[in-house]
């Protein structure tokens, strides 16, 4: 997969779950090129979310909510992610 598909499938599976006023994805990968373990198939995104409904409640439960809806996309595409939360 590549980064443009990867961050509009990212974007559309966060949007159909949460209610955003506004995402942001942007591929951070270049960050860690040479690092041990860095591997070419899976990215390093941060992810800024604008939503009234995850800054209801607290870090840990709308991190944990994030990643149940990335599931799939973190065991086969992403190595890492920054989530922020505004």
């Amino acid at each position: 997969m590549n980064i443009i598909d990867l961050i509009a499938i990212v974007k559309k599976k966060i949007k159909n779950e949460i209610t955003v006023q506004d995402i942001i994805v942007e591929d951070k990968s270049f960050l860690h090129v040479g690092h041990q373990g860095n591997d070419k198939k899976k990215f390093h995104l941060k992810i800024l979310i604008k939503s009234e409904e995850l800054s209801k409640i607290s870090r840990i439960q709308s991190n944990k909510k994030i990643y149940k809806i990335l599931n799939k996309e973190l065991k086969n595409n992403i190595h890492s992610i920054q989530i922020l939360i505004t």
